[in-house]
C-alpha cells in the first residue's frame, strides 16, 4: 500500500479527511469515485493549487506540491503520452 495519494501526491498521514480508498486521499476520492474525472494534467494542477492556498498553504509551498503532481501514478502514464 502507498503512503500518499496516487493522484495528488499528499501524504496520507497528512489527510484530514475520512478515506474511501487505500490509493487515494479523501479530497481526489469521494463517493466511490475520482472528484477529477478529466486527463488534464495542468488544469488538475491549477485546481489542487487553488485549493492549497485556500487552505492556507503559502503561494510557493503550495507550487512545489503542485509541480510534483506530475510524479503520481496517476499522472505519469498521461504525462508521457504529452512528452
Amino acid at each position: 500500500m502507498s503512503a500518499s495519494c496516487q493522484s495528488c501526491l499528499m501524504p496520507f498521514s497528512k489527510d484530514p479527511g475520512v478515506r474511501e480508498s487505500e490509493k487515494y486521499c479523501s479530497y481526489c476520492f469521494k463517493n466511490g469515485e475520482l472528484c477529477y474525472k478529466g486527463d488534464d494534467l495542468k488544469e488538475y494542477q491549477n485546481i489542487c493549487y487553488t485549493n492549497m492556498v485556500a487552505k492556507g498553504m503559502n503561494k510557493f509551498q503550495a507550487r512545489v506540491f503542485t509541480f510534483l503532481i506530475r510524479f503520481a501514478p496517476r499522472w505519469k502514464k498521461a504525462n508521457r503520452r504529452k512528452d
